[in-house]
């Protein structure tokens, strides 16, 4: 890991009123609405960063991150790793920053996800998930040129996650807990940031695919652990291999517990979405609903957020069907 690196230390809520300034013109204030389930279920809220201008709430983080860059640093060019959201967010606005982009993508990511990138005018370099989560790790990959940003262990991409938090409490400032998926940590450190710094009683939950939970296996270890037995998903965009040692100083302050969902409860939250509210979520997106429906984030209200919508349609109709079934 490259030496040049600061220390890890909390956003601070100036940081992120400011990356709300900064952000806004490129970004959506999207809503918070309530899912109407009926008697017998917790109080739940859906923040819709689905409806992001990519459908995912990576541009939040990306537009701070490349804004902040020195203007020697933007003219080189961008690049960074993804499994799709984090690699259309920093496509979006390198193109509006009118610079190149290249996204090292994980080839197993959905072909709505790597379509997108390249409707973006990304150039896309696909390799295996070990190869794209070892790059992570060493913040480089062989032949890739310009500055590499970090798609969550990041100070300026977590900042601009962070403003998420703010939207929450303006809109339900009755919030008793928040949940949000957990990939790299970056939206949990981000939005847990400007949660515990306004009203620190709000309970925030991290979510995980049960075939990926290393966060949840570092809470109850008590240091970042490497999950053993990852198994790959129609879960894309949440659930690594482990958790970095960086994250984890940076979810630790912020993060109250984890709680681990199945592949089923995450196939039914995605059906219930959508025929309760009509949302189509992709399914890191509906972990935080999944998590919500267990009970274990308690009555409500629950703001869960939905990080995306980026699914491929053919797909989500099996997945939803099979939930049925």
């Amino acid at each position: 890991m490259p030496a040049t690196l600061e220390t890890v230390r909390p956003i601070e809520l100036a940081e992120i009123r400011e990356a709300r300034e900064r952000i806004a013109g490129t970004i959506v204030r999207t809503p918070l609405v309530r899912l109407e389930l009926g008697l017998g279920y917790p109080d739940i809220r859906l923040k819709l960063e689905n409806l992001q201008p990519i459908n995912a709430y990576k541009l939040r983080g990306a537009a701070n991150a490349v804004a902040m860059l020195p203007d020697s640093e933007r003219k080189r060019g961008v690049w960074t790793i993804s499994a799709g959201n984090a690699g259309q967010g920093v496509a979006y606005a390198a193109r509006k920053a009118g610079v190149p982009c290249t996204v090292v993508v994980i080839e197993s990511a959905p072909a709505s996800k790597i379509e997108r990138m390249k409707a973006l005018g990304a150039k896309l370099i696909p390799v295996p998930y070990d190869v794209a989560w070892k790059a992570l790790e060493d913040r480089s990959f062989p032949g890739v040129e310009g500055t590499f940003i970090h798609p969550f262990d990041d100070r300026n991409f977590i900042a601009g996650h962070a403003t998420m938090g703010l939207e929450i409490l303006e809109d339900a400032p009755d919030t008793a807990a928040v949940i949000a998926g957990i990939g790299g940590g970056g939206l949990i450190s981000g939005v847990g940031s400007a949660i515990k710094a306004l009203k620190p009683e709000i309970k925030v939950w991290g979510a995980e695919p049960e075939t990926a939970a290393p966060a949840a296996l570092s809470f109850a270890m008590g240091s970042p652990q490497l999950f053993k037995d990852w198994k790959h998903s129609f879960v894309d965009g949440a659930g690594g291999q482990s958790v970095f040692p960086r994250m984890w100083e940076r979810m630790k302050p912020v993060v109250d517990g984890y709680i681990v969902v199945s592949l089923e409860e995450t196939k039914n939250a995605m059906r219930l979405m959508a025929e309760k509210a009509r949302i189509i979520s992709e399914g890191a997106g509906a972990l935080p609903l999944a998590a919500a429906l267990t009970g274990k984030a308690g009555p409500g209200p629950i703001v869960a957020i939905v990080s995306g919508g980026n699914i491929d349609l053919r797909k989500f109709c099996e997945l939803i069907g099979a939930s049925a079934a």
